[in-house]
């Protein structure tokens, strides 16, 4: 008996030991090297169809790649055809007879392809890669400068790649090559050209100025000649006070060069063009901020630009201003309303069919130019205004008003029939949903309701009275944040979901209201593209993307979950990674990668080749998750997006790490004592204060770019979703601000901590990352910095190295494997060695 109880004793332990196991001790480093971004281009190319809707009819156009090359296509959703614009093999072979340059039917790389004379003819460019030209001088305007004629003479002309033009006869199937061509005048960024074409106004010197058509044609000829006309318009403009483009970004060198040059004034147009409208920001009183970018050519250079910080007194302010063009006389709309507050034109929506153009108009919303609509909203961001104006005496009436505790969000107002009604987006029940006012501004009804969230307008028929918009969370059983497409009569009645499927959609719908293109997929599918008409009908499948070579090279598809938040009933919805070569006998290190939103939570809902973030980490020996909390994005309930109002640092926090306790509960693979957390921006100033409230289950983090002390951040973002408290006395009304900082809780740090930031970052300024280093310092914490020299906020083209630099350190100090050898090798073996 003895002998058969020891025997079962020796049994259990060995199954036990047997059953162990195994950490992850050794990174991969061959296996996320596969999945690089330029190693990425070459594996996956459509995975959308993007639509090109024509003028004539209800056609589109649209290029799709395969690993079969690239293809162009001509839909008729009226006659349900779909066929090649040409074939892609006779098309290469007439280029070359043509040019005498060798093209191949896979890749012609054509470039601005559009539908010319009455839509039957094709016009596009290629590039040669073989022939050269002499590049062409803008026209000189001046031919009474003899002295720079002469010096042209003697000047070398810069030889360039050759560009072939061509016209393509659809109907005849004939390509023509224009030796002759003359290409069409481009059009300035800076210049604002009226509806009518008749005028254009930009901004130059702080101030508005206009010229013609005819001297507009000779700027868009040679900027700089001489016999152009231009009028002044405004004298008042000054620095930091100015008419149009403010000079952000810039270095205060460039700001020299640059003083004369004509700028963007973004102006908005009556349809008529007999009037325009501008928003003027006073930001004289607002404080200066710095950057310097020490690898600048030559000496360093400084930028310095106006930076408005949360709860400081010196706000920018606002005016808008409505020019008559017939008498170039300005009316100041009567807008003032509460202090600091911030003005925001009503634009009318640009037509699909007009995105080729290569002229587009800013037109406001009125149909007449007698009445400008515009919006106003409180610098507390608890108070909104929809208004119009009277454009001849600036009087305003207020036609709707929203007022929440908490900050409002909008979205853009909808006419119908010329302002006889409209359609209003608001959140004032706890949900988004659209309302119907008439002209006067009285609600007639609600068109959408219930515990669901209505997105975006995506058309209107006004004969029919129906509405097309996007929604999120209505439909059972799917994830929230999936994205579909319903039509509602104005009167609440008939509402219905036109494209069905447990995916997130992405559509396009036509300005006739009668077709739509729908790109679906979940993170875990193959995205499709679809036609239908808007009865929800399928009219055809248009591609279904080739992933064949993503997967040749090991690729697995993420899988989503779901996750009761800390309450233990808020459903998080998220996505896990695994490594592709996965064994489930292995104990793999956590990774989250995160961010606290509130605009939004950084978890992919479609298929995405956007791997950096979590695919191509896992690849390492990591588990790696994405999932939302409590407080991090918009497409839910009110209550859902503003949990973290007044709490913007610690709020997401506590989500996070009950649902990775919940998912190591789950998952016997995931090594909950090893857990990593890492972010950009916003999730850099939240994985550092992970590290800081929670340093004994947090035990490494990458910090990037992240906006750790929220005192010198910018207004909109920290205002906006911590909240700044009002004070309105008989004297003045002031504003107090006051949120949790994460240098001042630097004393608490455990474990591994690398801070990255880039050292010419003017949206979150070096200085957030620089004061946490400041305070670990203080408190005598071993920790890593980093900085990105020359870099903006997202690291340009140093973001293949902030990978590298990323997985290392997570590696070493999560599994135990790191390398001291000078070279990231994976990024020495991608770079060609030509030198």
């Amino acid at each position: 008996m003895k002998k058969n109880v020891m025997t079962f004793l020796l049994l259990l332990i060995g199954f036990g030991l047997f059953a162990q196991k195994t950490p992850v001790t050794e990174a991969n480093y061959e296996l996320p090297s596969r999945f690089s971004p330029t190693k990425l281009k070459g594996m996956v190319f459509s995975t959308k169809v993007y639509p090109h809707w024509l003028k004539n009819g209800e056609k589109f156009w649209y290029s799709y790649r395969t690993s079969d090359g690239q293809k162009y296509y001509l839909v008729n959703p009226a006659g349900n055809s779909k066929k090649e614009l040409f074939n892609t093999v006779k098309m290469a072979a007439d280029m070359s007879r043509l040019t005498g340059d060798p093209f191949n039917g896979q890749n012609l790389s054509i470039k601005k392809l559009k539908f010319i004379k009455n839509e039957s003819v094709l016009q596009f460019e290629v590039k040669s890669k073989l022939a050269e030209e002499e590049e062409k001088d803008e026209e000189d305007g001046d031919k009474q400068e003899e002295d720079k004629e002469e010096k042209k003479k003697d000047k070398k002309k810069k030889m360039v790649a050759k560009v072939w033009h061509f016209e393509y006869n659809i109907a005849g199937k004939k390509l023509v090559l224009l030796d002759d061509f003359e290409k069409p005048l481009e059009q300035k960024e800076w210049a604002s050209v009226a509806p009518n074409e008749e005028y254009v106004i930009f901004a130059k010197h702080y101030n508005l100025y206009w010229m013609d058509a005819e001297n507009y044609k000779k700027a868009q000829k040679n900027e700089k000649d001489s016999t152009i006309v231009e009028h002044q318009l405004t004298t008042d403009g000054e620095e930091h006070f100015c008419y149009g483009s403010s000079s952000y970004g810039k270095t205060n060198r460039e700001k020299e060069k640059e003083k004369d040059d004509r700028k963007e004034a973004w102006v908005t147009f009556s349809a008529d063009s007999k009037k325009f409208a501008i928003t003027r920001e006073d930001e004289r009183k607002v404080k200066d901020l710095w950057v310097i970018n020490s690898v600048a050519e030559g000496r360093p250079t400084l930028e310095t630009y106006r930076y408005h910080m949360a709860g400081e007194k010196e706000a920018p302010q606002y005016e808008l201003l409505v020019f008559d063009w017939e008498s170039k006389e300005s009316v100041k709309i009567d807008a003032d309303q509460w202090k600091d507050q911030t003005l925001r034109i009503l634009r009318a929506p640009r037509k699909k069919m007009d995105k080729d153009d290569d002229l587009k108009f800013s037109k406001w919303l009125s149909a007449s130019s007698d009445i400008i609509y515009f919006q106003r909203q409180s610098r507390d961001m608890k108070r909104v205004d929809i208004c119009t104006a009277n454009t001849t005496t600036g009087e305003v009436s207020v036609l709707i008003e929203e007022r929440l505790n908490t900050y409002i969000e909008t979205r853009n107002l909808v006419s119908i029939n010329k302002g006889k009604e409209f359609v209003h987006w608001s959140e004032r029940d706890g949900w988004a949903h659209f309302y119907l006012y008439d002209a006067n501004g009285n609600v007639k009804n609600q068109i959408t309701s219930g515990p669901w969230h209505a997105d975006e307008v995506q058309g209107v028929d006004e004969k029919n009275r129906v509405l097309y918009f996007t929604a999120n969370g209505k439909e059972k059983d799917e994830d929230p944040y999936y994205v579909h497409l319903y039509r509602v009569n104005f009167d609440g009645s008939g509402l219905k979901l036109l494209n069905k499927g447990n995916f997130d959609h992405g559509v396009s719908l036509n300005d006739q209201t009668h077709y739509f293109i729908n790109n679906s997929s979940r993170v875990n599918t193959t995205p499709e593209s679809k036609l239908y008409d808007v009865r929800g009908n399928k009219i055809m499948d248009l591609e279904t993307a080739d992933l064949s070579l993503l997967f040749e090279a090991g690729y697995k598809f993420p899988e989503p979950f779901t996750v009761k938040a800390a309450d233990g009933f808020t459903n998080l919805y998220g996505v896990m990674y695994k490594p592709f070569n996965f064994d489930p006998n292995k104990k793999y290190p956590i990774l989250t990668y995160v961010y606290p939103g509130p605009q939004t939570e950084a978890v992919y809902k479609s298929f995405s080749t956007r791997m950096d973030r979590a695919d191509r980490m896992a690849q390492f020996g990591f588990i790696v998750v994405t999932m939302g909390h409590r407080g991090g994005h918009p497409d839910r309930s009110k209550w859902y997006h503003n949990y973290g109002y007044q709490n913007m640092r610690d709020y997401p926090l506590l989500d996070k790490k009950v649902a990775l306790e919940r998912l190591a509960n789950r998952h016997d693979f995931i090594d909950i004592s090893k857990v990593g957390i890492f972010g950009h921006s916003g999730g850099g100033f939240m994985s550092t204060a992970a590290m800081f409230v929670y340093p004994d289950f947090f035990k490494a983090a990458v910090s990037a770019a992240g906006n750790h002390d929220n005192n010198i951040y910018n207004r909109w973002w920290s205002e906006t979703h911590h909240g700044v408290k009002e004070i309105v006395t008989d004297k003045d009304t002031t504003f107090q601000y006051k949120i949790a900082t994460n240098p001042s809780l630097a004393k608490n740090l455990k474990g591994k901590l690398l801070l990255v930031t880039g050292d010419i970052d003017n949206n979150v300024h070096p200085a957030n990352t620089v004061r946490v280093a400041n305070a670990l310092i203080k408190a005598n914490k071993r920790f890593d910095f980093f900085m990105y020299p020359g870099q903006r906020h997202g690291f340009g083209n140093m973001s293949e190295y902030s990978f590298w630099l990323r997985s290392e350190y997570f590696c070493k100090h999560l599994i135990g494997d790191f390398r001291t050898g000078a070279d990231f090798i994976e990024m020495q073996n991608e770079k060609p060695k030509t030198r």
